[in-house]
């Protein structure tokens, strides 16, 4: 059964940093193109950053640019998203994404608070 587990959210000062962690299970990971969105309460969620299947090439929401890292561990079928500067924009539940050639699958989320 395919599934993605987010973990690593939890309470963070503004200027700390964070790693967010999501393992896939019950796919062939390394085809999945993988993604992190993030929803904040009343908004819609959007997409935060991006990594292909083939080449690992990244791309990023204007307001992580600079700050946010994403990269994967296809032997350990996993992707991380590091982020630094945290803000209290960056507040949100962090979704992990993994689209194939055939469907999308979502995570269930972890909410990251940037709070002092």
């Amino acid at each position: 059964q395919a599934r993605l587990a987010e973990s690593g959210g939890g309470l963070v000062q503004p200027g700390g940093s964070l790693r967010l962690s999501c393992v896939a299970s019950g796919f062939i990971f390394s085809r999945l193109d993988m993604s992190w969105y993030r929803q904040a309460p009343g908004k819609e969620r959007e997409l935060v950053a991006s990594i292909s299947s083939v080449g690992g090439a990244a791309n990023y929401a204007h307001s992580v640019q600079g700050r946010a890292t994403i990269s994967r561990d296809n032997a350990g079928n996993t992707v991380y998203l590091e982020m630094k500067s945290l803000e209290p924009a960056d507040t949100a539940v962090y979704y992990c994404k993994a689209k194939s050639s055939m469907a999308s699958y979502w995570g269930q989320g972890t909410q990251v608070t940037v709070s002092s």
